[in-house]
């Protein structure tokens, strides 16, 4: 399927996919852990306040390293410095004691997937203490502070503890709401402490594991986790119809509107509320509004959806024609071009978002106005995760985040084994040993296709020799994909060795299982001849020992044989060895499947026991 561009309200190009911007006043409203309110950077704003001279010299050191982000606060008094910055900012470094913070902000506090996060900083940056909004973006920032002002995070949410998701995020980066949050603390303990939890409506949805207590299966459990966007009856028992459920609500709804020219907001307001009520489904899980371009500008449309504070997404009328729909209409067609704008934009809309829509509400009419709801069933995720070359500390946090966000892991036996330690609990990890890549790779897209959250590893960079190709070849548009970038085993390699990659490089892979010799023998040949310096991935196992060899005479022919040539054993890992040796001298029996070779160019050369590709850059 080829996605149609749709249009937001403002008129602009976007894919069916796009995002409302919803602006509030003084704070940008960043809410949960996911929305990257203390990563990146883009949009954010974090206030900063000191009393100090080495305060004020760390704030001004934040101020370099994020200088889109960090506004530093000054005033008379820092506790008038705090309050400004809880008024205009998203997140808050407080060079203060954690105590006269509390006791400044303390009156200030509402609800905290509203209020900014406040990690405190101790005078002698030793330390860097999330406390406030920890899971929405405080945490993360106590851990961000590490890497410019050297301080050790503190944290201390019993759920980031104990490696589990915080129930107050779940589901947080699709969308997302709670319905009920002063039940949040009540079955947020039920879950740490191991008691049984049923949870409900969660299947089919992308979400982050939750500990092996909770589970569908939980029958005669005391709490439950509800995710639906079914609206809640008046009934007779005190608890109401969820029955003291804490209750998520999924975005996933689409209205869709048609109207005459001229109608007002309170008709088409009036028209939808009514038709989600007949439905059953709650209006906090509507994801946006959509209709037909012809309806971009309406005002009726557009001040109905904005009350409500819903995204507009405009189809073309050719788009919206080729949707089937239950109750088309000829006059529409001769309109605006479509049989129908409501069912087919809303089915349209939900289609985009998702990997399939069913169509809730039919068409019902106002004097002016027509509207549909569909929902969606949500797209399933993939993170293809790159592990590094082995080293812990060369895994890098957008690995280990996406690793812990996945409820399904698949990879290498022997990779898993690296990073358990990191999984959450009950989270799904299915291992297979050498030799089953295609069977990974299927396994992996089969979860995601299925609208699970899927985590597939492997070492190094998974787009380099790894499982990313395999992948994406079995997948198709109905998942969300994800590359997360590692460090490989030849950069790895390279840095030990010193500078071989300097310059213009090829990698090139010896091992002919799947390749012919014929065509790796040219390849090497081309990378001889074009005097790259060469990285040599799988140069020999035990049953393939003669590629090696003709690669390196292969490459002599075009070498000196002083080249430098460098080996790397099990790069960054406990009995990781370093070798540099010359073309002439190297020996291709010291090599096994574990070992990164590099060839230098005709210009590379050894200084000082390292390894050298000059850039050929002319100094001043």
């Amino acid at each position: 399927m080829t996605e149609t561009t749709g249009r937001t309200a403002a008129g602009s190009e976007a894919p069916g996919r796009t995002g409302a911007e919803t602006e509030t006043t003084g704070r940008t409203g960043v809410g949960t852990e996911a929305t990257g309110a203390m990563g990146t950077g883009t949009g954010v704003r974090i206030g900063v306040v000191a009393a100090t001279a080495s305060g004020r010299t760390a704030a001004e050191t934040l101020r370099a390293g994020w200088p889109d982000e960090v506004r530093v606060l000054t005033a008379d008094k820092a506790a008038d410095a705090l309050r400004e910055a809880w008024r205009t900012c998203d997140a808050i470094v407080s060079f203060l004691a954690v105590g006269a913070t509390v006791r400044v902000l303390a009156p200030l506090l509402g609800h905290k997937t509203t209020d900014p996060a406040v990690v405190c900083v101790d005078e002698s940056m030793a330390f860097a203490v999330a406390v406030l909004g920890g899971h929405h973006g405080g945490n993360l920032l106590a851990h961000r502070l590490t890497g410019v002002l050297g301080c050790t995070p503190v944290v201390t949410t019993a759920s980031d503890r104990g490696n589990v998701t915080p129930l107050d995020s779940y589901g947080a980066d699709l969308g997302f709401t709670v319905h009920n949050p002063d039940l949040l603390a009540h079955v947020g303990a039920a879950v740490l402490s191991g008691e049984p939890v049923r949870v409900e409506g969660a299947d089919g949805w992308p979400l982050p594991p939750l500990p092996p207590n909770v589970s569908p299966g939980a029958e005669d459990a005391a709490h439950r986790i509800l995710v639906t966007d079914h609206a809640e009856l008046d009934c007779m028992c005190h608890e109401g119809w969820f029955g003291g459920a804490l209750v998520y609500r999924p975005k996933s709804l689409v209205v869709g509107v048609g109207s005459a020219r001229g109608v007002s907001a309170e008709e088409v307001g009036a028209l939808v509320d009514e038709t989600l009520a007949a439905a059953g489904v709650d209006p906090s899980s509507v994801r946006c509004l959509a209709t037909v371009d012809l309806k971009a500008d309406e005002e009726g449309i557009l001040q109905a959806a904005a009350a409500r504070g819903w995204e507009v997404v405009t189809y073309p009328a050719e788009t919206l024609a080729a949707v089937a729909v239950p109750n088309p209409s000829e006059v529409v067609r001769a309109e605006v071009g479509t049989p129908s704008v409501a069912e087919a934009a809303a089915l349209h809309g939900a289609r985009a978002h998702g990997r399939a829509a069913e169509l809730v509400a039919e068409k019902r009419k106002s004097a002016n106005a027509t509207a549909a709801v569909a929902r969606l069933a949500p797209r399933g995720r993939l993170s293809i995760i790159g592990l590094g070359p082995g080293a812990r500390d060369l895994l890098t946090p957008r690995a280990v985040a996406a690793l812990q966000r996945a409820s399904v892991v698949v990879g290498l036996d022997q990779y898993l084994d690296q990073v358990r330690d990191l999984i959450r609990p009950g989270t799904r990890v299915l291992a297979s040993g050498l030799g089953k890549e295609e069977e990974r790779a299927r396994t992996a897209v089969a979860e995601a296709s299925a609208g699970r959250a899927v985590a597939l590893v492997g070492s190094g960079d998974a787009g380099v020799y790894a499982m990313a190709s395999p992948a994406l070849e079995f997948a198709d548009e109905d998942i969300d994909v994800e590359g997360v970038p590692g460090i490989t085993a030849a950069v790895a390699a390279s840095n030990l060795l010193g500078a071989p990659l300097g310059h213009d490089h090829a990698y090139i892979s010896l091992s002919d299982l799947h390749t012919p010799w014929e065509v790796i023998e040219r390849r090497v040949t081309a990378a001889a001849e074009g005097d790259f310096t060469v990285c040599l991935y799988n140069p020999r196992s035990r049953a393939r020992d003669r590629q090696l060899p003709k690669a390196l005479a292969i490459l002599a022919e075009h070498r000196p044989p002083e080249t430098p040539v460098g080996y790397v054993r099990n790069a960054t890992r406990p009995d990781q060895t370093v070798t540099l040796t010359t073309l002439a001298d190297f020996d291709p029996a010291r090599i096994d499947m574990f070992t990164v070779v590099l060839v230098g160019s005709s210009r590379s050369r050894a200084v000082a026991g390292r390894f050298v590709t000059p850039r050929g850059y002319r100094w001043a």
